[in-house]
């Protein structure tokens, strides 16, 4: 009896082509994203032999938006949103404008209508969260002031297509020349979409930010983590798909507003590591979509075409953003940062092109286009960033003296423009992670009085431990500049709490590179980790499973059983 369905199938062919081209590439070098798409592309109907089931696919990846906007989430507060609406709210309209008149520069020179340049143009001026919130997670950027405006900048896109998904199709009849619209008629729609993208955010800060933490420290204190994790994933999905249904919210938006408001709660954290796994999955799989959408004949048929639309996206859009971010005075390194994120488009640009298809306001020669476009723009932005990773200069090594100055606040940016404060702190103790593990660790160390420095990459967390008299750096414990704010040269002995071993490992190979004689004490939760942790310089790895077992033998032992 044949058992295989078409979810099944689509899911287990994707993750395996996947995984294979993706060690092949990670092989030679070359980023996984590659080898997703790559799979994508031999599993599509533009290649020979097994064809995976689109729309299923396309509703993966749809799930993997909404866990990755949630993650990201996650990590933000209103405040820090708000922080950088000065650059990203401006910076976005400007740069959307840019690429659209672009557009429909290169839909002129095509013949296409006025119309469908400018459908064209906005499918272009579009780029994708996924790919760039991977891009800013990789080189944990996200709690940056660079990651903080490429977010906000996310957001404000958001809300510019969700407003012309509603516009399009009530212009379109006015935009065809086939009736008269009235202003009236196309501001009825905008104010109704502007009303409920008020309603739901204010829904958010009034009933969700009580109810969401209210239900997770609930479901917390039942001590079931299959529970935990289960109530994590319902309201990541619930509130996105609550958003889309009830108020025509995207469901990204509304998932990165769930984590938002789940932030501010001490278990984000622990929300963050639960949905971790299924993210990771589900982007994957998002981008094995994106691949079975691409005709590789199309660069055949369309070469000059295509390179037009590519220059649009990789140079035109990163130029005017590049130009945007500096006007406002940041740093170069914020403008090429951004830049290199915005230089790509994905999913609202086929959401966008699709529509402006079904109304029959873009030929389907233009969302060949923007498919092709989306393609090569998102493997060419790998390699963007490993370029501006070269020409971004490198923070300079510690030094073996102490610099007299104020000590690192959880405030302070990691990859700001100016250099992180270093501690005052000698022969002290340096923590990193203040979760539940690292909670304990700094309150013991608070009550023998030992000198304490936390490195926390959460800034809700960072700013707790502030609050509670700890010294604290917010940043990234891998970065060179954040080792050397924290005085590793002299400190006595790292501690590093955080319970993943694989950024752990970063951690302890910066710390031995930074101080080749300081004792690293870490956790890990296998064998395999243990040895991993030892392999990067880490002196001492403390497993939890083994140290539970050894307590209760004890106890066993004293209770002369």
């Amino acid at each position: 009896m044949h058992h295989a369905t078409p979810l099944i199938s689509t899911i287990v062919v994707g993750l395996v082509l996947a995984f294979i081209l993706a060690a092949i590439g990670n092989r030679f070098r070359i980023s996984p994203l590659v080898g997703y798409l790559l799979a994508g592309v031999l599993i599509g109907p533009f290649t020979p032999g097994f064809v995976a089931d689109q729309r299923l696919a396309n509703d993966l990846a749809e799930i993997g938006v909404i866990l990755l906007m949630f993650g990201v989430g996650l990590h933000f507060t209103l405040d820090d949103l708000l922080s950088v609406r000065a650059v990203a709210v401006p910076g976005a309209v400007v740069q959307i404008a840019s690429a659209t008149l672009l557009g429909m520069g290169l839909a002129y020179l095509l013949g296409w209508s006025l119309v469908a340049g400018l459908v064209f143009g906005l499918a272009l001026s579009v780029a994708s969260t996924v790919v760039l919130l991977r891009a800013m997670q990789e080189r944990r950027l996200i709690e940056t002031e660079r990651g903080r405006i490429a977010v906000g900048w996310l957001v404000v896109e958001d809300l510019v297509v969700i407003l012309a998904l509603v516009m399009i199709p009530a212009m379109a009849g006015a935009l065809q020349g086939s009736e008269t619209t009235g202003i009236s008629a196309l501001a009825v729609p905008l104010l109704i979409t502007f009303g409920k993208v008020g309603a739901f955010v204010a829904l958010m800060l009034i009933v969700g930010k009580r109810l969401i933490p209210l239900l997770l420290h609930y479901v917390a204190h039942s001590g079931s983590r299959e529970l935990f994790r289960l109530a994590v994933l319902a309201i990541a999905l619930g509130v996105a798909l609550g958003a889309s249904t009830l108020f025509e919210v995207s469901f990204a938006l509304g998932a990165f507003f769930a984590g938002m408001i789940l932030s501010e709660s001490e278990l984000s954290q622990r929300a963050a590591q639960e949905t971790l796994p299924l993210r990771d999955a589900f982007a994957v799989l998002f981008f094995v979509s994106v691949g079975m959408l691409f005709d590789p004949l199309i660069l055949w048929r369309e070469p000059f075409a295509v390179l037009a639309t590519v220059l649009i996206i990789v140079f035109g859009k990163s130029v005017a953003a590049y130009f945007i971010v500096r006007l406002f005075g940041y740093p170069k390194s914020h403008a090429l940062t951004i830049s290199a994120s915005l230089a790509q488009i994905g999913e609202f640009s086929f959401i966008l092109a699709g529509l402006g298809v079904t109304l029959s306001l873009l030929p389907e020669r233009g969302r060949d286009l923007v498919l092709a476009g989306a393609i090569i723009s998102i493997l060419l932005n790998p390699l963007l960033f490993a370029w501006l990773d070269r020409y971004l200069p490198k923070p300079k090594p510690a030094g073996p003296v102490n610099i007299p100055q104020p000590a690192g606040d959880p405030e302070s940016e990691e990859g700001s423009s100016a250099p992180l404060p270093a501690t005052k702190l000698s022969n002290h103790v340096v923590l990193v992670g203040y979760g539940r593990v690292g909670r304990i660790v700094a309150e013991g160390l608070k009550q023998a009085n030992k000198p304490l420095l936390l490195i926390e990459a959460i800034r809700p967390a960072a700013v707790l431990a502030r609050d509670a008299g700890i010294e604290s750096i917010h940043g990234n414990a891998a970065d060179p500049e954040v080792a050397n704010a924290a005085n590793l040269v002299n400190a006595r002995c790292m501690i590093v709490a955080i319970p993943d071993a694989f950024e752990g490992g970063q951690i302890v190979a910066a710390a031995r590179t930074a101080n080749p004689n300081l004792l690293i004490i870490a956790r890990s939760h296998s064998d395999e980790e243990t040895e991993h942790l030892k392999k990067h310089g880490a002196n001492i790895v403390i497993m939890g499973e083994q140290e539970i077992a050894t307590a209760m033998l004890a106890n066993l032992s004293n209770a002369a059983i």
